[in-house]
């Protein structure tokens, strides 16, 4: 028997026993493009269970894939991240300028604070900790009103724990626990789970200024005008 009819049935051998062409290449340290493999074995009766071991490979090579391309997103945006960092850092130093200041606190009550006609005063509350540190920092910035001088309140689910809340709250704004209003739940949640893991209710900030909080809401008017 030559060489190569020697290695054919070794191909048809390996074939029989439900394994597949990459296996048997690798087990016969073959460089033979898979079409040829293929078409040695064209007259090979596969096992029974050869398809569910397809299956299966299949599936744990998907899984693989998901895995390799989450960490290939992840590196991209953290470059991302990391390029548009550098290329908008300069922006933090126009905050010095107070009427800009003014402009962004007020956009951003325009999107989340609490309107004259329904709440006389300042109010703003939000479930994101980045516009509640905004807010807090631009208040002091442009009317110099201290976080000491700010009340708060926690809208929650009734499957939290208020108190955790509210020290969660409290030290990442930076004030007392005394500074917080007791709530009750949200009636609508009884009975139902809450699925967001790091939901943490939404904090709600209060002050007096009700002539703060009418400049507030022309500002954005102002800025339309002069389009």
């Amino acid at each position: 028997m030559n060489y190569a009819l020697k290695i054919k049935n070794s191909v048809m051998e390996l074939r029989l026993e439900g394994k597949t062409y990459t296996e048997i290449a690798k087990a016969l340290r073959l460089k033979v493009p898979k079409s040829t493999l293929s078409e040695w074995c064209k007259s090979v009766v596969m096992p029974s269970w050869y398809q569910e071991k397809i299956q299966e490979l299949n599936k744990k090579n998907f899984s693989k894939a998901q895995k390799l391309s989450i960490i290939s997103n992840r590196i991209k945006q953290d470059r991302l991240h990391a390029s548009l960092l550098v290329k908008n850092k300069h922006l933090s130093r126009y905050l010095k300028n107070k009427d800009i200041a003014k402009m962004l606190l007020s956009i951003l009550y325009l999107g989340e604070g609490a309107k004259w006609k329904s709440h006389r005063g300042l109010m703003l509350g939000s479930s994101d900790l980045n516009i509640i540190q905004l807010y807090v920092h631009l208040l002091k910035a442009c009317y110099g009103i201290d976080r000491q001088k700010l009340r708060f309140r926690i809208s929650y689910r009734a499957d939290q724990n208020l108190r955790k809340l509210e020290r969660y709250w409290a030290q990442a704004i930076g004030v007392p626990l005394a500074h917080f209003y007791k709530t009750i739940p949200d009636s609508r949640t009884r009975g139902k789970f809450t699925r967001k893991k790091d939901y943490k209710g939404v904090c709600v900030i209060t002050c007096g200024g009700t002539e703060i909080q009418q400049e507030l809401e022309i500002i954005p008017k102002i800025i339309l005008a002069g389009r």
